[in-house]
C-alpha cells in the first residue's frame, strides 16, 4: 500500500491500522511552547527534558512542526524542538520572511527550549536553506547542521515563475474540512508516502477561516521566489555539517557532489534509499536510522575543521 498513490479514505483506513512504532511516536509526551522573536510569537513542539543536548528540527516550505511528530520521539536521548517558522503553522505572521530572521528564530527556540549547549539543527527542503543560513551566519552558536534534500542551485526561470504564481501563493479556501483534506498534496508530489503519515500530516496542516478551511501558512511567503540558499553561502558554513539526499529527491548525485565540494569536502553525503523528496513521509524509519547513526558518530568524534 505504501507504494500506491492514495487519498483521504485510504489514508484514514491505513491510520486505523498504523504500525505500533507510529502510534508510540504520536503518543510520546511533548509540550507545545511559544517564544517571542523580534515581535512575533513563534510556536514549537518539544520532546524530552530540558537541560540536555538537543536538536532543532526545521520543516520545509508551507509545512509545519507536525511533519516531525512521528520522527522526533525516535531520535534518541535529546531535547528535541520542532519549530513552526513564522508564517507557518501556529506561529505568528510577519510582513516579510528573510531567512536570516528565520535562522534567529531557530536559535531563539533552542535557547527557550532549555537545550544544553549549542544545538544540532536539522532542516528539510526550505528548512535546509534556513539551516545553511544559520550555519553560515551563526556557526559558533550551533553544534552541527544536517541538510535534508535541499538542493543548492539556481532555479530556472520557469521554476521561479511556477513556484511564485501557481503553487503556494494563492491557496484555495474549501467549504468543508473533508473537501480540503481531499485536495491535500505535497509539492513535489510523490508516489510512495505512507498513507497513515499523510493522514496525520494533512489533518494537522489545515486551519479554519471565515469561509471554510485552508492551509495553515501565510501565502505572502511565496508571493516571491521561495527563499533558497545560494552557492556562495556554503563555503561560509562554520560548523560541522552533513548532507542527506533522497534517492529520488531533488538533490541529485551531481548536486550532492557540488555541495560537498563547496563545503570544503568535509561533509558526508548520505543517501536514503527508496526515498522521494519528503523522506519523513515515505521512509521515516530509514531517515531516523541515518540520523541516529550520524548523531552517534558526532557524539563520539572530534569535528574536522576547515583551514
Amino acid at each position: 500500500m505504501d507504494r500506491l498513490q492514495t487519498g483521504p479514505e485510504e489514508w484514514a483506513a491505513a491510520r486505523a491500522n498504523a504500525p505500533a512504532w507510529f502510534d508510540r511516536a504520536l503518543e510520546a509526551q511533548y509540550d507545545d511552547r511559544y517564544v517571542d522573536v523580534e515581535g512575533c510569537s513563534v510556536h514549537y513542539r518539544r520532546w524530552g527534558a530540558p537541560g540536555q543536548p538537543g536538536l532543532v528540527l526545521v520543516h520545509g516550505g508551507a509545512a509545519n512542526a507536525h511533519w516531525w511528530s512521528h520522527v522526533a520521539p525516535l531520535l534518541g536521548d535529546y531535547c528535541v524542538a520542532a519549530i513552526d517558522l513564522s508564517g507557518h503553522g501556529n506561529s505568528g505572521r510577519r510582513d516579510a520572511y528573510p531567512r536570516e530572521l528565520w535562522a534567529r528564530e531557530v536559535l531563539a527556540v533552542s535557547e527557550h527550549a532549555g537545550i544544553e549547549g549549542p544545538p544540532i539543527v536539522i532542516g528539510h527542503s526550505m528548512g535546509g536553506f534556513v539551516t545553511i543560513m544559520a550555519a553560515a551566519e551563526y556557526g559558533d552558536r550551533i553544534a552541527g547542521a544536517v541538510i535534508l534534500d535541499s538542493p543548492v542551485r539556481q532555479p530556472s526561470k520557469e521554476e521561479r515563475v511556477g513556484m511564485a504564481t501557481k503553487i503556494f501563493s494563492k491557496p484555495k479556501v474549501h467549504a468543508s474540512f473533508d473537501t480540503a483534506l481531499a485536495r491535500y498534496r505535497t509539492v513535489p508530489d510523490q508516489p510512495s508516502s505512507l498513507p497513515y503519515v499523510m493522514d496525520y500530516v494533512a489533518r494537522n496542516s489545515l486551519v479554519e477561516v471565515e469561509d471554510g478551511f485552508t492551509w495553515n501558512f501565510d501565502p505572502v511567503i511565496f508571493q516571491k521566489v521561495t527563499p533558497r540558499a545560494s552557492a556562495d553561502e556554503l563555503p561560509r558554513v562554520n560548523t560541522r555539517v552533513a548532507l542527506f539526499r533522497a534517492e529520488y529527491g531533488l538533490v541529485t548525485r551531481d548536486i550532492g557532489q557540488q555541495m560537498y565540494e563547496l563545503l570544503g569536502r568535509v561533509a558526508p553525503v548520505i543517501e536514503i534509499p527508496e526515498a522521494y523528496h519528503h523522506m519523513m513521509l515515505d521512509q521515516p524509519l530509514l531517515l531516523v536510522t541515518g540520523l541516529r547513526t550520524l548523531l552517534a558518530d558526532w557524539d563520539h568524534s572530534r569535528p574536522y575543521r576547515k583551514t
